[in-house]
């Protein structure tokens, strides 16, 4: 199930949405920012219930 994240772009500072499988559990992945196509760190913590708890985004050079 996708559901709706919405977070700041750590390069450009835009707010983006993106899409988290939540039932994927918690996952760490790279996803271009739809503003400035730069490459996007995403941290995805869930709970045991299987809910988002939080999506982190950093920069990918970090």
């Amino acid at each position: 199930m996708l559901e709706p994240g919405n977070v700041q772009c750590p390069y450009c500072g835009e707010d983006i949405e993106l899409l988290v499988d939540a039932s994927a559990g918690a996952q760490r992945y790279v996803e271009d920012c739809s503003v400035c196509c730069q490459p996007i760190e995403v941290r995805v913590r869930v709970d045991d219930g299987g809910d988002v708890i939080a999506v982190d985004v950093m920069r990918d050079d970090d």
